[in-house]
């Protein structure tokens, strides 16, 4: 598949997974963004890596141009707003529709490019004004083709389910409406998949807890092969945005009958777990039941009261208050067994983005992890660990949440890194999650602990849903699936019809549901590769597998494209509201740390606003500056100065592209004290060397009798400044 660059040239990512081939910007012209193309290697550059030319297009998919009309010298145009398409594509005067010029629009291809000719096509649909409140979300869904829009018979059999649980619904049902389960979110949840109870239990001779994790049963309302569960599947998930939430459901599921809403009944399925006082599940068991939440809390106030039996928030709840205390005691003997199975927990910093009734950016805050939040997450890992379980001991099939360990690759990298930074400790060629959290905690209280446990968590893979079981590496567990948000996430409710099918002794079936769509296939190949039994555990090659497991496998694939899908998605508004926000500080000036460094500048996160942008080399200074991956820094080769991940900067907010989602920062130095530090260090006198980004125009080690002044920007030096970064620079441009 084609990978277009904004800057003209693009990558054929091949379906073997072998490394991509650069294509030169010529060979751009006649083909687009995502067509699947044959191709031919015809040259390596110095570095080895190849170079290739289009044979043939093999398909073209009709993939929606989202772009900005315009109307120049008598020409009607759409720039796309994806800068990977490359090519304006033109439009004929009559296949304008309504829109007007500077409108966001949706183009149709009617001709594709040619070597000599640009791409024509047609408005397909009018989004709006550029700056219109949620401009960002209506580009993003169409731009990653996410399903935001229910079929016709989708809403209609929505429209014929019932408003409450009805008697006939609680047959074969266990009652647990006495018993006081209670839900804890966010304060801006609007769906309630989960609710919980717990009380002290005899546990085999000891003593230990009961602990119920009731989950919307959404299995009993969307069956196999309906309407719902058409576009539920194609969805695969919910996906959030600020303030707006595409959900994989109709809302009269979502956030109606299967929401598990205060002094409602709603139907569930339970894991009912004794967990004995070292944090082990002891006895589990599975059961439809019908439940009454007794309260809906948020995890601020569960956070208040445990920290307070005596506060307000306490006696506002005093009913509840023993029960919350019995799940934090559940809670403290689940961490235990979390920290002797050394499942990892590493300290990262999470934002949430706060707009305000227009739709901008008021304010980025960190979101803080409280015991509230810990209890519940604890909670939920227990029951699918009881679920994972469940399927595995009754072998059936169904879909497990498999996370590998790191490719030999990535612990080269982290080893090179944590020995170049002076870590004593290393991970071993056969790594346990045990020796990642070991680290982890022996660095927390280091300066640069936020990002040692970045590259702890970089040099981890990806998980993905699979029915060949792997385990899960980061949790530390042999078996894990995902059972308590089928609200949100279509693997959740494949895992509900399976356990219920496991109960009445019988098979569940995947139903004949449509395959994954073109914009998914290339990630579902490469997950495809992923998705088999780890080697050291086999003596012999496995069997082919079966239709059936191949069934399984293509629905995990598809589920987990749609996850990454919905990811970049969140991740494309995030970025875009981003640059609308710092477009308003323009000229700024911020502290920072460097969170990244690359071969062509470093990623730097400001203080406090949590926005990250880059610094180019070529802000950098006059200097040849090379990238040392052991270390992840990079060093001025004259003054020695570096620019590793965790140093602290100050930059000046320079430029914003909105339509490619960056934000470009100029390094700010308070008297150059880093670079004469540096110099000093390297034992270079600072009389006959520039200080680090100011050019000199001299060459390497050149004497010279005055020291420019600090903040000079005439444009001789930053002629020379150019001229010494393009040194670093490969003569093939990066991704």
């Amino acid at each position: 598949m084609i990978q277009g660059h904004r800057d003209g040239h693009g990558y054929v990512q091949r379906d073997d997974g072998e490394g991509d081939i650069y294509l030169p910007p010529n060979e751009m012209r006649a083909v687009l963004h995502k067509d699947r193309v044959k191709a031919r290697i015809v040259r390596h550059d110095r570095k080895g890596r190849p170079e290739g030319r289009v044979v043939e297009i093999i398909e073209r998919p009709p993939q929606p141009i989202i772009g900005r009309l315009l109307h120049e010298s008598g020409v009607w145009l759409v720039a796309p707003e994806d800068k990977r398409y490359g090519q304006d594509v033109l439009i004929p005067k009559g296949a304008t529709a309504l829109a007007k010029a500077g409108q966001v629009v949706v183009v149709e291809l009617t001709e594709p490019p040619s070597l000599y000719g640009q791409p024509v096509g047609r408005v397909k649909e009018v989004l709006g004004e550029i700056d219109d409140a949620g401009m960002e979300i209506e580009i993003a869904v169409r731009k990653y083709g996410v399903p935001h829009e229910f079929s016709d018979a989708c809403i209609a059999l929505s429209r014929t389910l019932p408003d409450k649980v009805r008697p006939q619904d609680k047959k074969n049902r266990v009652d647990l409406t006495d018993i006081p389960l209670v839900t804890i979110d966010g304060e801006d949840a609007r769906d309630f998949d989960d609710a919980v109870y717990c009380e002290p239990a005899k546990v085999g001779r000891g003593k230990g807890w009961r602990l119920l994790v009731a989950i919307a049963d959404v299995s009993n309302y969307v069956e196999t092969g309906s309407a719902i569960d058409v576009d539920a599947y194609d969805r695969a998930t919910s996906v959030y945005f600020p303030r707006r939430v595409i959900p994989m459901l109709p809302e009269k599921l979502s956030n109606g009958l299967c929401s598990l809403n205060p002094e409602v009944e709603r139907l569930c399925m339970v894991a009912d777990m004794l967990i004995n006082s070292t944090g082990e599940i002891f006895a589990y068991q599975f059961y439809p039941a019908v439940m009454w939440s007794h309260a809906r809390f948020t995890y601020t106030e569960v956070a208040a009261i445990l920290a307070n039996t005596r506060g307000p928030e306490a006696i506002r709840r005093k009913d509840r208050v023993q029960d919350l205390l019995n799940l934090h005691d559940v809670y403290g003997a689940l961490l235990k067994a979390r920290n002797a199975r050394g499942a990892v927990d590493f300290e990262t910093t999470e934002t949430q983005i706060i707009c305000d009734e227009n739709g901008r950016i008021d304010r980025i805050v960190p979101r803080v992890r409280n015991d509230a939040h810990k209890l519940i997450e604890e909670a939920m890992l227990a029951a699918n660990v009881c679920s994972a379980d469940y399927i595995q001991q009754s072998k059936h099939p169904g879909l497990f949440r498999v996370h590998e360990g790191p490719t030999p690759e990535k612990k080269d990298v982290l080893r090179g890194y944590l020995k170049a930074i002076g870590v004593p400790l290393t991970i071993s060629e056969d790594p346990l999650p045990a020796e990642f959290q070991r680290i982890a905690e022996a660095t927390k209280e280091r300066p640069d602990a936020q990002q040692i446990h970045s590259m702890l968590l970089r040099s981890m893979s990806q998980a993905i849903y699979t029915p060949i079981n792997a385990g899960h590496f980061g949790l530390a567990y042999d078996a894990y699936t995902h059972f308590t948000s089928p609200i949100r996430r279509y693997p959740d409710l494949l895992v509900h019809r399976v356990i219920k099918a496991i109960l009445q002794s019988r098979k569940y079936e995947l139903p004949t549901l449509p395959t994954p769509g073109e914009a998914h296939e290339k990630l579902a190949r490469r997950l495809a590769s992923r998705v088999k039994a780890p080697s050291n555990k086999l003596k012999k090659p496995p069997p082919p597998p079966s239709r059936e497991v191949q069934a399984w496998e293509a629905a995990g694939l598809h589920c987990s494209a749609n996850e990454r899908r919905a990811d970049e998605a969140s991740r494309d508004v995030e970025a875009w509201l981003k640059c609308k926000y710092m477009r308003e500080h323009l000229g700024e000036e911020y502290s920072g740390i460097v969170t990244s460094a690359t071969t062509f500048g470093i990623f730097v996160t400001l203080d406090q606003m949590y926005v990250e942008g880059l610094v180019h080399i070529t802000e950098l200074g006059g200097e040849y500056f090379k990238f040392d991956e052991a270390r992840q820094e990079l060093r001025g080769e004259r003054t020695g100065i570096r620019y590793a991940i965790g140093s602290r900067v100050r930059v000046q907010v320079s430029r914003v592209d909105l339509d490619g989602r960056k934000i470009d920062f100029r390094l700010v130095r308070d008297g150059d004290e880093l670079a004469l530090r540096a110099m000093k260090d390297k034992g270079v006198s600072p009389a006959i060397a520039a200080p680090a980004g100011k050019a000199t125009g001299k060459k390497k080690g050149a004497s010279r009798k005055s020291v420019p002044e600090p903040r000079s920007t005439g444009g001789a030096l930053k002629a020379a400044a150019k001229k010494a970064a393009a040194k670093s620079k490969s003569h093939r441009p990066r991704r």
